[in-house]
C-alpha cells in the first residue's frame, strides 16, 4: 500500500489531469458530447499504454536510440510550445493539419486529440516518463511491479473520469468563454513547454560543469 500511494501520488502530481481540463475544453469545443466522451476514453487508454511502455521499456528505448532524458524533455517541451502557440493564435486546427479535406475525412474515424497533445506530451510527458524510468530502477520485486502497474491503471481511469466531466463548465461559459479559455490556456501551455526546455538545458550545463 505504501508503494501504491507513493507511486500514485507522484504520478498524479506530475501528470496533473486536473490542470489539463481547460486544455481539453479548448481543444474539443467543436466536438459533440459522444465525440468528447470517446476522446476522453481514448486519452485515458493512451495515457495508460504510454505509462506502461515507459515503465517496462523506457530505459531500454532511450539506450537503444541513444537518447538522454534531457533530450527527451527538450523534444517534449518543443511539442508543448507549438501546441500552445496554436491555441493562443486560434490556429490549432491548422496546426494539426485538420484544414486538409482528406485529413478531415480521416478524422471522422478516429479522435483528433486523444494521442497528441493530450496523452503525450500534456499528460504522459517527459516528467512522467522519466519518473517511471526511475521507478523501474528503484523497484524490482514482483509485488512492487504489480503495485506500480495497478497505480498506472488507476491514473488512466482517473484521467478518463476527469476529462469526461471537463465540458460541464462549457454550459456556463459559452462559445466566447471557451475561446477565451483557449487563448489563456495557450499562453500557459507555452510557459509549460518553455519550462521543460529550460530545465533540460540547465541540467545539460550542470553536467558539463561537473565534467570540466
Amino acid at each position: 500500500m505504501d508503494v501504491f500511494l507513493y507511486v500514485f501520488a507522484a504520478l498524479f502530481s506530475v501528470i496533473n489531469p486536473l490542470g489539463t481540463v481547460p486544455v481539453f475544453v479548448g481543444l474539443t469545443s467543436e466536438e459533440t458530447k459522444s465525440e468528447r466522451n470517446k476522446t476522453s476514453l481514448l486519452t485515458g487508454i493512451n495515457v495508460t499504454v504510454i505509462l506502461l511502455i515507459s515503465f517496462f521499456a523506457g530505459s531500454y528505448l532511450l539506450k537503444f536510440f541513444g537518447i538522454s532524458l534531457n533530450a527527451l524533455r527538450i523534444a517534449g517541451g518543443m511539442i508543448i510550445v507549438t501546441s500552445g502557440f496554436a491555441l493562443l493564435t486560434g490556429n490549432f486546427s491548422k496546426h494539426k493539419g485538420m484544414k486538409n479535406k482528406k485529413v478531415k475525412a480521416d478524422l471522422k474515424d478516429r479522435e483528433k486529440f486523444s494521442l497528441t497533445p493530450l496523452a503525450i506530451p500534456m499528460l504522459a510527458g517527459p516528467g512522467s516518463i522519466s519518473l517511471l524510468i526511475t521507478f523501474q530502477q528503484e523497484f524490482s520485486s514482483v509485488s512492487d511491479i504489480i503495485t506500480i502497474v495497478i497505480a498506472i491503471f488507476t491514473i488512466g481511469i482517473l484521467v478518463f473520469i476527469i476529462l469526461r466531466s471537463a465540458h460541464l463548465i462549457s454550459k456556463f461559459l459559452g462559445g466566447s468563454g471557451i475561446n477565451a479559455i483557449s487563448r489563456i490556456v495557450g499562453f500557459i501551455v507555452i510557459a509549460i513547454g518553455v519550462e521543460y526546455i529550460t530545465m533540460a538545458i540547465m541540467n545539460v550545463f550542470k553536467t558539463l560543469s561537473l565534467s570540466v
